[in-house]
């Protein structure tokens, strides 16, 4: 008898799209998905949060969101961000997460960090920080981030971590960040 779930024996292999757009929340769907996935990674599968991560910092962020591209359209949210700037010249970047479908995949987070630090230094930010948990300190150094302070949050072992500004000019805010996933080439 022929199973369904699992036609040839084993499970069919999620859909992963060849290209991916990080780029400012723009739609209502968009903003919807963005907060969605937030809750998933850091309510639901991190615990740090009950029933949401939202805050007061929500109010004044700028969402951004990594969008699967089919036939060179965004159509779903697998990756988040966002940006505020609680004073002057100083941006922070936080609640950065990938859908758990599309981790490991390689492109995402980095085009979520470049869209993130990019569009806030084409809005006048002279410092960038991003609060990171510990085991993604490595991964930021190698996006040109520095370990500022060492901190507490959520009873879970973070870093301050500072953005070299140099490596993200404010011209690519212009636009959406196109990614290809490893093996694809851009759209």
């Amino acid at each position: 008898m022929l199973d369904p779930t699992h036609p040839w024996g084993r499970p069919i292999a999620p859909f992963l799209p060849k290209g991916i757009t990080a780029t400012v929340a723009q739609h209502s769907w968009q903003v919807d998905e963005y907060f969605r996935v937030r809750r998933e990674i850091f309510a639901d599968e991190q615990g740090l949060f009950t029933a949401s991560d939202r805050d007061e910092f929500d109010s004044i962020a700028l969402p951004i969101v990594a969008l699967a591209l089919v036939a060179g359209v965004g159509h779903e949210v697998v990756g988040v961000v966002r940006i505020y700037s609680p004073e002057r010249g100083v941006y922070f970047g936080g609640r950065l997460g990938v859908a758990a479908s599309h981790r490991r995949v390689g492109a995402i987070g980095t085009a979520l960090i470049t869209c993130a630090v990019s569009q806030a230094h084409a809005l006048g930010c002279q410092r960038f920080y991003a609060t990171v948990q510990e085991q993604n300190v490595k991964y930021f150094e190698r996006h040109a981030f520095v370990v500022r302070e060492t901190l507490q949050l959520c009873g879970r072992p973070h870093r301050l971590m500072e953005a070299d500004l140099a490596a993200y000019p404010p011209e690519l805010a212009q636009g959406p960040i196109h990614v290809s996933q490893p093996g694809h080439r851009a759209a």
